[in-house]
């Protein structure tokens, strides 16, 4: 394969696999927000702000895509002549977050529906139920640094 073809695969299991991950995570805390917004409407607020934190390990996928890309030249300029091993590296360093986005949104999804479920019974340990699922995205945003770091350290 060529550089510029690992190079883009990397791109797209940046952008791909945690945008699968935060799909399957909202997906799984809005079940559960709509269960409970069933019973009580004026819950809607605090379910919606759970329902969106698995969302943003897909965001730290689409920004290092468009780091790659911008880094490669694929937007805005010519696309760079990558050799096999450069494509490779920039492949590396695109999978931190793309393993760790498309998990920790899985598993900040079901750490968010079950505050959900908290806020069911006691919607003033809100707080609480952001702060479990935020501990997740610790990882996600571990693994954002680590491939942004990655990518910027390598010789183009």
């Amino acid at each position: 394969m060529t550089g510029s073809v690992l190079a883009l695969l990397g791109v797209a299991l940046a952008v791909v696999l945690p945008g699968i991950g935060s799909a399957f995570g909202v997906g799984l805390v809005g079940q559960s927000a709509a269960g409970v917004v069933t019973e009580d409407p004026d819950k809607f607020g605090q379910t919606l702000l759970l329902q969106a934190l698995p969302g943003t390990q897909g965001i730290y996928g689409l920004l290092t895509g468009f780091i790659i890309m911008l880094q490669i030249g694929v937007i805005g300029g010519e696309m760079v002549p990558l050799t096999p091993e450069q494509g490779q590296a920039i492949l590396m360093a695109a999978l931190p977050i793309a393993i760790v986005g498309l998990l920790s949104a899985i598993y900040q999804g079901q750490a968010a529906a079950a505050g959900v479920g908290l806020i069911a019974k006691r919607p003033e340990e809100l707080g609480k139920a952001i702060i479990y699922a935020v501990m997740v995205e610790t990882y996600a945003v571990l693994a954002l640094l680590a491939s942004i770091m990655l990518i910027f350290g390598l010789q183009m």
